[in-house]
Protein backbone atom coordinates (compact mmCIF):
# COMPACT_ATOMS: atom_id res chain seq x y z
CA UNK A 1 0.00 0.00 0.00
CA UNK A 2 1.52 2.99 -0.70
CA UNK A 3 1.72 6.96 1.02
CA UNK A 4 -1.43 8.18 -0.41
CA UNK A 5 -3.53 5.33 0.34
CA UNK A 6 -2.29 5.37 4.16
CA UNK A 7 -3.18 8.55 3.84
CA UNK A 8 -6.50 8.36 2.82
CA UNK A 9 -6.84 4.78 5.28
CA UNK A 10 -6.21 7.36 8.23
CA UNK A 11 -8.45 10.30 6.97
CA UNK A 12 -11.18 8.02 6.67
CA UNK A 13 -10.40 6.41 10.03
CA UNK A 14 -10.21 9.86 11.51
CA UNK A 15 -13.35 11.47 10.16
CA UNK A 16 -15.26 7.72 11.55
CA UNK A 17 -13.84 8.36 14.77
CA UNK A 18 -14.63 12.33 15.04
CA UNK A 19 -17.81 11.42 13.54
CA UNK A 20 -18.44 8.91 16.56
CA UNK A 21 -17.34 11.38 18.98
CA UNK A 22 -19.59 14.37 18.20
CA UNK A 23 -22.30 11.98 18.05
CA UNK A 24 -22.26 10.78 21.09
CA UNK A 25 -21.26 14.47 22.35
CA UNK A 26 -24.51 15.58 20.68
CA UNK A 27 -26.94 12.59 22.02
CA UNK A 28 -29.49 12.73 21.77
CA UNK A 29 -30.68 14.73 18.55
CA UNK A 30 -33.32 12.85 17.43
CA UNK A 31 -36.87 11.20 19.26
CA UNK A 32 -35.58 8.32 21.43
CA UNK A 33 -38.21 4.97 20.75
CA UNK A 34 -38.50 2.51 24.33
CA UNK A 35 -40.06 -0.74 22.98
CA UNK A 36 -42.00 -2.44 25.11
CA UNK A 37 -44.31 -5.63 24.88
CA UNK A 38 -48.06 -5.69 25.19
CA UNK A 39 -49.73 -2.46 25.67
CA UNK A 40 -51.28 -2.44 29.74
CA UNK A 41 -48.04 -4.53 31.18
CA UNK A 42 -45.80 -3.96 33.97
CA UNK A 43 -43.13 -3.02 31.22
CA UNK A 44 -45.60 -0.50 29.38
CA UNK A 45 -46.44 1.20 32.58
CA UNK A 46 -42.78 1.31 33.58
CA UNK A 47 -41.92 3.07 29.85
CA UNK A 48 -44.60 5.40 29.94
CA UNK A 49 -43.77 7.00 33.20
CA UNK A 50 -40.38 7.42 32.87
CA UNK A 51 -41.22 8.75 29.43
CA UNK A 52 -42.08 12.16 30.10
CA UNK A 53 -39.71 12.34 32.39
CA UNK A 54 -36.98 11.48 30.33
CA UNK A 55 -38.16 13.98 27.36
CA UNK A 56 -37.67 16.93 29.67
CA UNK A 57 -34.25 16.09 30.71
CA UNK A 58 -32.90 15.51 27.64
CA UNK A 59 -34.43 17.48 25.42
CA UNK A 60 -36.29 15.04 22.98
CA UNK A 61 -38.97 13.45 22.59
CA UNK A 62 -38.88 10.01 24.10
CA UNK A 63 -42.30 7.12 23.17
CA UNK A 64 -43.04 3.94 24.15
CA UNK A 65 -43.37 1.60 21.13
CA UNK A 66 -45.61 -1.31 22.08
CA UNK A 67 -44.65 -4.33 19.74
CA UNK A 68 -45.53 -7.81 21.67
CA UNK A 69 -43.65 -10.30 21.56
CA UNK A 70 -41.13 -9.48 18.57
CA UNK A 71 -40.23 -6.30 21.03
CA UNK A 72 -36.58 -7.99 22.52
CA UNK A 73 -35.71 -9.35 19.04
CA UNK A 74 -36.44 -5.85 17.22
CA UNK A 75 -34.06 -4.09 19.72
CA UNK A 76 -31.56 -6.61 19.38
CA UNK A 77 -31.45 -5.63 15.48
CA UNK A 78 -31.49 -2.12 16.06
CA UNK A 79 -28.67 0.33 15.51
CA UNK A 80 -26.54 0.34 18.85
CA UNK A 81 -26.69 4.70 19.06
CA UNK A 82 -29.22 5.06 21.45
CA UNK A 83 -32.09 5.92 20.19
CA UNK A 84 -34.37 2.41 20.16
CA UNK A 85 -34.56 1.07 23.97
CA UNK A 86 -36.29 -1.83 25.50
CA UNK A 87 -37.96 -2.05 28.73
CA UNK A 88 -38.82 -5.90 29.39
CA UNK A 89 -39.27 -8.43 32.44
CA UNK A 90 -37.45 -11.42 33.33
CA UNK A 91 -38.07 -13.08 29.52
CA UNK A 92 -35.76 -10.69 28.32
CA UNK A 93 -32.89 -12.67 29.51
CA UNK A 94 -34.50 -15.80 30.24
CA UNK A 95 -36.41 -16.91 27.40
CA UNK A 96 -33.28 -18.29 25.84
CA UNK A 97 -32.36 -20.06 28.28
CA UNK A 98 -35.97 -21.98 28.80
CA UNK A 99 -36.45 -22.02 24.74
CA UNK A 100 -33.28 -22.72 23.48
CA UNK A 101 -33.11 -21.09 19.27
CA UNK A 102 -34.89 -17.69 20.54
CA UNK A 103 -33.46 -14.94 18.30
CA UNK A 104 -31.74 -13.45 20.86
CA UNK A 105 -29.13 -13.91 23.85
CA UNK A 106 -29.46 -11.14 26.39
CA UNK A 107 -25.80 -11.05 27.04
CA UNK A 108 -24.80 -11.39 23.47
CA UNK A 109 -27.44 -8.66 22.29
CA UNK A 110 -27.85 -6.17 24.84
CA UNK A 111 -25.96 -3.74 26.35
CA UNK A 112 -28.00 -3.51 29.87
CA UNK A 113 -28.47 0.09 31.15
CA UNK A 114 -30.48 -0.52 34.56
CA UNK A 115 -33.82 -2.98 36.03
CA UNK A 116 -35.52 0.32 36.81
CA UNK A 117 -37.98 -1.36 38.93
CA UNK A 118 -38.95 -4.69 40.99
CA UNK A 119 -42.07 -6.15 42.27
CA UNK A 120 -42.67 -9.57 44.27
CA UNK A 121 -44.48 -12.55 43.37
CA UNK A 122 -47.41 -13.32 45.09
CA UNK A 123 -48.58 -17.28 45.64
CA UNK A 124 -52.70 -16.81 45.63
CA UNK A 125 -55.37 -19.56 45.15
CA UNK A 126 -58.52 -19.78 44.14
CA UNK A 127 -61.33 -18.74 47.15
CA UNK A 128 -62.55 -22.81 47.44
CA UNK A 129 -59.11 -24.47 47.57
CA UNK A 130 -59.34 -25.65 51.55
CA UNK A 131 -55.94 -23.90 52.27
CA UNK A 132 -55.08 -21.21 54.82
CA UNK A 133 -51.35 -20.92 53.83
CA UNK A 134 -48.46 -22.41 52.36
CA UNK A 135 -47.93 -25.07 54.54
CA UNK A 136 -51.36 -26.36 53.95
CA UNK A 137 -50.91 -25.78 50.23
CA UNK A 138 -47.87 -28.52 50.15
CA UNK A 139 -49.51 -30.60 52.06
CA UNK A 140 -53.04 -30.74 49.34
CA UNK A 141 -50.82 -30.92 46.48
CA UNK A 142 -48.73 -34.05 48.08
CA UNK A 143 -51.43 -35.95 49.13
CA UNK A 144 -53.29 -35.11 45.39
CA UNK A 145 -50.15 -35.55 43.00
CA UNK A 146 -50.74 -34.29 39.42
CA UNK A 147 -53.95 -33.08 40.32
CA UNK A 148 -53.80 -29.60 41.52
CA UNK A 149 -52.90 -26.93 38.13
CA UNK A 150 -51.38 -23.56 38.48
CA UNK A 151 -51.29 -20.81 35.98
CA UNK A 152 -48.58 -19.32 34.20
CA UNK A 153 -48.50 -16.80 31.59
CA UNK A 154 -45.12 -16.20 29.21
CA UNK A 155 -42.27 -18.06 29.17
CA UNK A 156 -39.80 -17.17 30.91
CA UNK A 157 -41.49 -14.61 33.32
CA UNK A 158 -41.84 -14.35 37.24
CA UNK A 159 -45.35 -16.49 37.01
CA UNK A 160 -43.75 -19.18 35.04
CA UNK A 161 -40.16 -19.46 36.69
CA UNK A 162 -42.28 -18.97 40.23
CA UNK A 163 -44.19 -22.43 39.74
CA UNK A 164 -40.95 -24.20 38.65
CA UNK A 165 -39.25 -22.95 41.32
CA UNK A 166 -41.59 -23.89 43.81
CA UNK A 167 -42.04 -27.61 42.31
CA UNK A 168 -38.44 -28.11 42.77
CA UNK A 169 -37.79 -26.72 45.72
CA UNK A 170 -41.12 -28.61 48.07
CA UNK A 171 -41.00 -31.31 45.68
CA UNK A 172 -44.69 -30.63 44.73
CA UNK A 173 -46.13 -32.70 41.69
CA UNK A 174 -48.43 -29.91 40.17
CA UNK A 175 -49.01 -29.40 36.81
CA UNK A 176 -48.78 -25.92 34.59
CA UNK A 177 -51.54 -25.06 32.42
CA UNK A 178 -49.70 -21.69 30.08
CA UNK A 179 -51.83 -19.04 29.40
CA UNK A 180 -51.48 -15.86 26.96
CA UNK A 181 -50.27 -13.91 29.64
CA UNK A 182 -50.81 -12.82 33.26
CA UNK A 183 -54.14 -11.44 33.01
CA UNK A 184 -55.51 -14.51 31.39
CA UNK A 185 -53.78 -16.42 34.35
CA UNK A 186 -55.71 -14.91 37.01
CA UNK A 187 -58.66 -14.98 35.25
CA UNK A 188 -58.65 -18.87 35.29
CA UNK A 189 -57.89 -18.59 38.82
CA UNK A 190 -60.49 -17.05 40.23
CA UNK A 191 -62.90 -18.69 37.56
CA UNK A 192 -61.33 -21.66 39.40
CA UNK A 193 -59.81 -23.47 36.10
CA UNK A 194 -56.78 -23.66 37.90
CA UNK A 195 -56.02 -23.79 41.93
CA UNK A 196 -53.37 -21.15 41.96
CA UNK A 197 -50.72 -19.21 40.42
CA UNK A 198 -47.60 -16.83 41.19
CA UNK A 199 -48.90 -13.61 39.37
CA UNK A 200 -46.93 -10.00 40.16
CA UNK A 201 -48.33 -8.80 43.50
CA UNK A 202 -49.31 -5.45 42.49
CA UNK A 203 -51.85 -7.20 39.63
CA UNK A 204 -53.18 -9.55 41.88
CA UNK A 205 -53.89 -7.59 45.28
CA UNK A 206 -56.77 -6.09 44.19
CA UNK A 207 -58.09 -8.92 44.04
CA UNK A 208 -57.05 -10.38 47.08
CA UNK A 209 -59.19 -7.69 48.98
CA UNK A 210 -61.69 -7.95 47.04
CA UNK A 211 -61.94 -11.83 48.52
CA UNK A 212 -61.74 -12.91 44.58
CA UNK A 213 -58.68 -14.78 45.15
CA UNK A 214 -56.99 -15.78 48.69
CA UNK A 215 -53.10 -14.39 49.12
CA UNK A 216 -51.14 -17.54 50.52
CA UNK A 217 -47.14 -15.34 51.03
CA UNK A 218 -45.68 -12.67 48.99
CA UNK A 219 -42.17 -14.31 47.08
CA UNK A 220 -40.10 -11.71 48.32
CA UNK A 221 -37.15 -12.80 50.75
CA UNK A 222 -38.77 -9.82 53.22
CA UNK A 223 -41.66 -9.20 53.84
CA UNK A 224 -42.82 -6.01 51.87
CA UNK A 225 -44.62 -2.93 53.35
CA UNK A 226 -46.25 -2.42 50.14
CA UNK A 227 -48.35 -6.04 51.14
CA UNK A 228 -49.09 -5.57 54.65
CA UNK A 229 -49.52 -8.69 56.68
CA UNK A 230 -49.00 -11.09 54.09
CA UNK A 231 -45.99 -13.08 54.91
CA UNK A 232 -43.13 -14.87 52.68
CA UNK A 233 -43.59 -18.29 51.11
CA UNK A 234 -39.70 -18.36 52.64
CA UNK A 235 -40.87 -18.03 56.34
CA UNK A 236 -43.65 -20.04 55.65
CA UNK A 237 -42.24 -23.88 55.11
CA UNK A 238 -39.83 -23.44 52.35
CA UNK A 239 -36.94 -21.65 53.20
CA UNK A 240 -34.77 -19.71 50.55
CA UNK A 241 -37.69 -19.32 48.26
CA UNK A 242 -37.64 -15.82 46.10
CA UNK A 243 -39.27 -14.74 43.09
CA UNK A 244 -39.63 -11.37 41.97
CA UNK A 245 -40.46 -9.18 38.65
CA UNK A 246 -38.17 -6.93 37.69
CA UNK A 247 -38.65 -4.82 34.74
CA UNK A 248 -35.40 -3.40 32.91
CA UNK A 249 -33.92 -1.23 30.17
CA UNK A 250 -31.34 -2.14 27.80
CA UNK A 251 -30.15 -0.77 24.50
CA UNK A 252 -28.89 -2.98 22.01
CA UNK A 253 -24.87 -4.38 22.04
CA UNK A 254 -22.15 -2.14 21.35
CA UNK A 255 -23.98 1.04 22.34
CA UNK A 256 -21.20 2.97 23.53
CA UNK A 257 -20.72 3.17 26.78
CA UNK A 258 -21.03 6.71 27.44
CA UNK A 259 -24.67 6.86 25.98
CA UNK A 260 -25.41 3.89 28.02
CA UNK A 261 -24.46 5.99 31.10
CA UNK A 262 -26.14 8.91 30.16
CA UNK A 263 -28.95 7.02 29.96
CA UNK A 264 -28.79 4.96 32.84
CA UNK A 265 -28.12 8.82 35.27
CA UNK A 266 -31.40 10.20 33.21
CA UNK A 267 -33.64 7.13 34.43
CA UNK A 268 -32.62 6.92 37.49
CA UNK A 269 -32.91 10.55 38.28
CA UNK A 270 -36.47 10.22 36.95
CA UNK A 271 -37.26 7.43 39.04
CA UNK A 272 -36.71 8.57 41.84
CA UNK A 273 -38.53 12.06 41.52
CA UNK A 274 -40.95 12.10 43.43
CA UNK A 275 -44.07 11.87 41.36
CA UNK A 276 -42.88 8.49 39.40
CA UNK A 277 -41.21 7.11 43.22
CA UNK A 278 -45.34 7.55 44.41
CA UNK A 279 -46.75 6.56 41.80
CA UNK A 280 -44.47 3.21 41.17
CA UNK A 281 -45.20 2.73 45.06
CA UNK A 282 -48.81 2.96 44.52
CA UNK A 283 -48.66 0.29 41.83
CA UNK A 284 -46.83 -2.05 44.18
CA UNK A 285 -43.34 -1.58 42.51
CA UNK A 286 -40.06 -0.73 44.29
CA UNK A 287 -37.60 1.21 42.57
CA UNK A 288 -34.22 -0.52 42.05
CA UNK A 289 -32.15 1.79 39.45
CA UNK A 290 -28.91 -0.52 39.76
CA UNK A 291 -25.94 0.02 37.69
CA UNK A 292 -25.12 -1.35 34.55
CA UNK A 293 -22.70 -3.49 36.00
CA UNK A 294 -24.98 -4.88 38.84
CA UNK A 295 -27.91 -5.28 36.56
CA UNK A 296 -25.32 -7.57 34.08
CA UNK A 297 -24.21 -9.70 37.11
CA UNK A 298 -28.07 -9.92 38.22
CA UNK A 299 -28.54 -11.21 34.63
CA UNK A 300 -26.02 -13.71 35.05
CA UNK A 301 -27.13 -14.77 38.13
CA UNK A 302 -30.49 -15.28 37.24
CA UNK A 303 -29.78 -17.43 34.11
CA UNK A 304 -27.72 -19.67 35.95
CA UNK A 305 -30.24 -20.32 38.52
CA UNK A 306 -32.93 -21.13 35.81
CA UNK A 307 -30.34 -23.61 34.20
CA UNK A 308 -29.88 -25.43 37.49
CA UNK A 309 -34.15 -25.72 37.49
CA UNK A 310 -33.64 -27.71 33.61
CA UNK A 311 -36.84 -26.13 32.51
CA UNK A 312 -36.79 -26.60 29.18
CA UNK A 313 -39.92 -25.64 26.29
Amino acid sequence: MNSGHLAACAAAALALFTGTAQSQENYPSKVIRIVAPATGGGSDVVGRMLAPGLSAQLGQQVIVDNRGAIASEIVAKSPPDGYTLLVNGSPMWLLPVVRPGSPWDATRDFAPITIAVSSPSMLVVHPSVPVKNVRDLIALAKRNPGKLNYAAGTLGAAPHLAGELFKAMTGVNVVRVPYKGSGPGLLGVMTGEVEFMFPGAASAWSYVKQGKLKGLAICSAQPSALFPGVPTVAESGVPGYESVSPQALVAPAKTPAAIVNRLHQEIVRVLNSPEVKERLHNGGMEVVGNTPEQFAQAMRTDITRVRKLGIHE
